[in-house]
Order: C-alpha cells, then structure tokens, then sequence
C-alpha cells in the first residue's frame, strides 16, 4: 500500500502537495510524517521541503496497526471485490458489522480480522458505510486510514452514492419523491431516532418498483447516511418498513423488514476511475 504522486507543479512545498492535492488530514499527516513515511525520490522528508515538478512522491500506508481489540472468528465472507487499498462484500441480514456486548464474537469486523489474519495484513477493521443488524447488503472496508478518509469526503459531497430496495408498509400515493426530513437521536434512547427539527439534515429519493398486496417494494437512493433514516422517513409519512417493530410496521407477515444496500458507486480513491458495485435482488 504505497501511494505514489508525480508533481505536477514547481516549487511548492510538500505540506501544500500532501493537503491540497491529495488531500491528506492532518492527523493523518502527522502520523506519517513523524514514522517517516513520506519520501521525494526515494528520500525521507518532512512538511518543510520544497518540491519541484517532475519529483516523485511517495507514502507508504504498510505500517502495522493494533487490531487486537477484535476478537477473530472464521466465517464465511461473500467478498465481491478486493485490492489492496479496500474491499466490497455482501453482508446478510441478521449480522452485525461492529461488535457490542450483545454480539461480541458474530459480527463482520470479527470474520474479517480472521481474514486479515490470515492475509497478514495487520490493520484495523474500518467500515466505510454502515448497515444496521437487520440491513443487508453492499459495505466497503477500507484498509488504511487514508482511503476511510477519502471515501468518507466523497459521502460528504455526494460522490459516493447509495442505493437501496426497501419492502414498505401500504400504498404510496406519490410513486415517487424525495422525504426531506431532519433527523436526531429520540429522546430517552441509545437506539431509536425520530424526525426532530433539532436533528440532522436527511434526504431520502425514492422510485416505487412494484406494488403488492398492501405492501410497496421501493427503491431508495440517500442523499444523507444518517442512521436508521430509511426506517424513520417512511414510517414518518404513514409507510413504516414492513416487519419494522420498532418504527410501528410490526406484521405478522415476516419476522424482520426487508432493507438491504444492492448498489454502490463511487472514485476509486487511488485510480480514480469510476466504480460500480450491484448485487441481484
């Protein structure tokens, strides 16, 4: 994981290279730049030299890291894509990503420390997008902070894009449309979130698919990532997910709702070609 960077203009020095251009934070730069990880042509520098065209950068991200404070299991990962900066896999429903003092051992991070282990890549388990325990679908591990940082950036200006299919509650009137509601943590608990005009900003775009008995299959595009804001958004317009209890869609119907993430775009944030990622429904 080395990331290299020709220069493409004169005299200007590497902390403005290292920022502006490939956007490195400063936390992050700190770090690389104390365990001397930053090179021009070949050589150690710091943030004071100054650089000139032609001059190859380099940084490497190979350092270890602590992961021990996730236990490895082995289980099987549907990993759809990987290269050395990241990889794309589909989760099931009924996983968790992260662990928790319900789910210490079963989660996603603990099968992919198992595989990081096995693949000798000792870095911390870090999750760009998040699914819920009952959300399956589509979820990106980065392999270093860098790549964390710029596909999270990338969310930031809606570059990354996230598509989901969602099994709802009756008939939607407008078969399609955009919920434009904020949302916060509700009041009283750790878990559920309720549309609050103190809350965040969130958009939901959504495309009715197809309509079955009482019940809507919908396509959702966010122009937020806030948690849970699917689930709030249509059981705020009367349309809870179906089999949703905790958003009033309880149904005798299915056990848990149906809500998974079956498509991603984004940059790649090394190549910076564009990338798709879809799974069949």
């Amino acid at each position: 994981m080395i990331l290299y960077y020709t220069v493409k203009e004169d005299s200007f020095s590497l902390n403005q290279i290292l920022k502006n251009k490939l956007q490195i934070s400063s936390r992050l730069l700190s770090k690389l730049i104390k365990n001397k990880l930053v090179s021009i042509n070949g050589s150690p520098c710091d943030t004071r030299n100054i650089v000139h065209k032609n001059d190859i950068l380099s940084i490497d991200f190979n350092y270890p890291e602590d992961n021990s404070n996730i236990l490895a299991k082995k289980m099987d990962l549907d990993i759809l894509y990987e290269d050395e900066w990241f990889l794309v896999l589909n989760k099931p429903s009924g996983i968790a990503v992260h662990p928790s003092c319900l789910h210490f051992d079963d989660t996603i991070s603990n099968g992919l420390k198992f595989y990081f282990d096995t693949i000798n890549l000792p870095k911390k388990i870090r999750p760009v997008n998040r699914l819920d325990l009952n959300t399956s679908g589509l979820i990106v591990f980065a392999k270093n902070e860098y790549i964390q940082e710029c596909l999270i950036r990338q969310m930031s200006n809606h570059t990354f894009q996230k598509e989901y299919v969602a099994l709802v509650s009756g008939i939607l009137e407008e078969k399609k449309g955009r919920i434009d509601k904020p949302i916060a943590r509700k009041k009283g608990s750790i878990i559920e979130r309720c549309i609050s005009p103190d809350g965040k900003k969130s958009v939901t775009h959504f495309v009715v698919l197809k309509e079955l008995e009482n019940t809507s299959l919908v396509k959702c595009i966010l122009e937020t990532g806030r948690t849970h804001q699917i689930r709030v958004h249509f059981a705020s317009i009367g349309h809870p997910l179906l089999g949703d209890d905790l958003y009033g869609g309880k149904s005798d119907l299915i056990k848990t709702y149906f809500l998974t993430c079956y498509k991603l775009s984004f940059i790649h944030p090394i190549h910076k070609n564009a990338l798709t990622f879809e799974i069949n429904q």
